[in-house]
């Protein structure tokens, strides 16, 4: 069993809903679905095993400081594949 990573609101008003993320190494949100647009911007470099409904694992590389968004609907697993902690924010638009 992995470790939790540690979500901490920020914000949560009537247009968004401000989340942190921080992962120790090996550390996993659990399986979700979105269920609104959001946008994750990386903190930290983000080193992202992304495990999916259909079995596929995906790797992704979120350098420090970019961001990227996506849809409403997005379900998976997030899990930092890296061997030191990680941490993004992330913006949901109700």
């Amino acid at each position: 069993m992995r470790k939790q990573a540690v979500a901490t609101q920020m914000i949560d008003d009537a247009r968004v809903r401000v989340t942190r993320f921080d992962f120790a190494p090996g550390a996993e949100t659990g399986w979700h679905r979105h269920a609104m647009d959001y946008v994750i911007t990386a903190i930290t470099e983000c080193q992202m095993r992304l495990e999916l409904p259909d079995g596929s694992v995906s790797d992704v590389m979120v350098p420090a400081g970019t961001a990227y968004r996506r849809d409403e609907g997005v379900e998976h697993n997030v899990i930092n594949a890296a061997d030191t902690p990680m941490s993004f924010v992330e913006v949901e638009l109700k």
